[in-house]
């Protein structure tokens, strides 16, 4: 879901300030239906938009950092296997 997401906040970051304020005018009609206690924060994070290339920034490290993860844990797997397992050789 890492590509999704950062093609979509690539797409609106130029739009962040204008989805700030219409969050702003909205909040009455969103409080009145949900409990949201981050909403103005949020809104007033999402009107800057070097918040929105921090996002991204933070998403590509958590997905290298995953990726690098997955990577290492195949190598182990790898190394345990190759040298105990021996298959016989058919005759």
């Amino acid at each position: 879901m890492t590509v999704p997401a950062i093609l979509f906040l690539e797409s609106v970051k130029p739009l962040s300030f204008i989805g700030s304020q219409a969050m702003y005018f909205f909040e009455p009609m969103v409080r009145a239906l949900f409990a949201v206690p981050q909403y103005e924060r949020f809104a007033a994070m999402m009107e800057r938009r070097e918040n929105v290339e921090a996002l991204l920034v933070a998403i590509e490290r958590r997905d290298d950092a995953e990726r690098q993860s997955v990577k290492e844990q195949r190598e182990r797997r790898r190394a345990e296997r190759a040298p105990g397992t021996k298959r016989k050789e058919s005759e």
